[in-house]
């Protein structure tokens, strides 16, 4: 870990322990207080005390508003809800400190958690158990970009590099045919190997970057170039309630959709998206045709480590906005699903593995799989689990 990330932790774990501090002295002092008032009246209790009292207000407020201003700066796992909540509510009696509480649960949580990984990730150190024979390619599925300043993938690449990994991006375009997006990494492929002189690369892909990963593999030539191919919740089959939507929604609707995504993502980099043409490839009909297309090849014969993974929300409270809109619509079409995907759709390749995180009610949703809210989930840890996974391709040697 960075002398940046420690000194964050330092200071969030300051913050936490004054906040902590704080509560206990309050708890202290207005025992104190009632003690007083029920023995000499409030009256001759302020009169003989005044100015200790104001003492202990002035001293709180200054515990306060440091641990406050520390945790608030430095904590990741508060988010925008409990900041805003310990805005609003700072101000209502009671309320306001029921709120502190849980900002003192979740920021000592974080800090705890991190605190142990920093412990882990130094442990391990030297045994760099993510330095892979062939970097890892990660690829990015539909509607996202790989952008600089707000990586698709979280946390994730930062820790499997600390452990020794090398990470390269699939760069290509947000939404497009999965033909066309096959074409695209099969360049990003081939540029890696002209740059690196690796021979392969290692595919991590996720949602519709498995579609299109295979697709390479199968139809481009890149079997020659990929070692391995890990799939995150990937539709292999598709989606069903893809095709009711497509089917049901009128002409004008997704013509309008499509052309303010496409207007929009052109702004931000890609330079053809095609909206109906990323969604259409989603559906289970679409799907159908593509694995008949290329059902047919040995992935193994060809030297291709293949396997996937996919995860299961549980419910829609388990997810953030959009998925905990679409769960319940996905559930009714495919079953058991991670908010976009239905767990039959998941399976592919050697190896699958299904993520149920049985230490807790919260489920893992098809956002948590990139680590997109930058959450740490109780019963399970994103990061451990791709540092998990990518050391157990370098046991394979891949």
């Amino acid at each position: 870990m960075d002398f940046k990330e420690k000194k964050r932790l330092s200071k969030l774990g300051l913050g936490n322990k004054l906040l902590i501090l704080f509560m206990v002295a309050l708890v202290a002092a207005c025992a104190w207080v009632i003690s007083l008032i029920v023995k000499n009246g409030i009256k001759q209790a302020w009169a003989d005390n005044w100015g200790k009292i104001l003492l202990i207000v002035f001293a709180e407020l200054i515990i306060f508003f440091i641990g406050i201003g520390l945790v608030y700066i430095t904590s990741k796992q508060l988010g925008v809800k409990y900041r805003a909540l310990g805005i609003l509510c700072g101000w209502i009696p009671v309320v306001n400190l029921v709120v502190l509480t849980k900002i003192i649960g979740v920021t000592g949580a974080e800090c705890s958690f991190e605190k142990k990984k920093q412990k882990l990730n130094e442990k391990r150190a030297d045994k760099q158990i993510c330095r892979t024979k062939y970097p890892i390619l990660m690829v990015h599925g539909v509607f996202f970009r790989d952008f600089q300043n707000f990586n698709y993938w979280g946390r994730v690449p930062a820790e499997l590099e600390r452990n020794g990994a090398t990470i390269y991006y699939g760069e290509h375009q947000s939404a497009a045919s999965v033909a066309d997006s096959a074409e695209e990494l099969a360049d990003r492929i081939k540029s890696i190997v002209r740059e690196t002189g690796c021979d392969k690369v290692n595919v991590i892909a996720h949602s519709k970057g498995g579609l299109d990963t295979k697709y390479a593999i199968a139809k481009l030539g890149m079997d020659k170039h990929v070692a391995s191919l890990t799939t995150i919740n990937t539709p292999h089959t598709g989606c069903e309630f893809a095709d009711y939507l497509l089917g049901k929604a009128p002409e004008g609707l997704k013509d309008k959709v499509a052309k303010a995504y496409n207007s929009a993502l052109k702004k931000l980099g890609d330079k053809n998206p095609s909206f109906i043409a990323a969604v259409s490839d989603l559906t289970a009909s679409a799907c159908r045709r593509l694995n008949n297309e290329i059902g047919g090849f040995d992935y193994r014969r060809h030297g291709v480590y293949t396997q996937s993974v996919g995860s299961w929300m549980k419910e829609a409270g388990s997810g953030a906005f959009p998925l905990n809109m679409s769960y319940l619509l996905v559930k009714h079409f495919d079953g058991p699903n991670d908010g976009l995907v239905g767990e039959p759709s998941f399976h592919f390749g050697e190896n699958y593995t299904f993520l149920e995180n049985k230490k807790s009610k919260r489920g893992i949703s098809h956002g948590d799989m990139i680590d997109l809210n930058r959450e740490n989930i109780p019963g399970f840890d994103v990061r451990e689990f791709y540092v998990q996974l990518v050391a157990d391709l370098k046991k394979k040697g891949l």
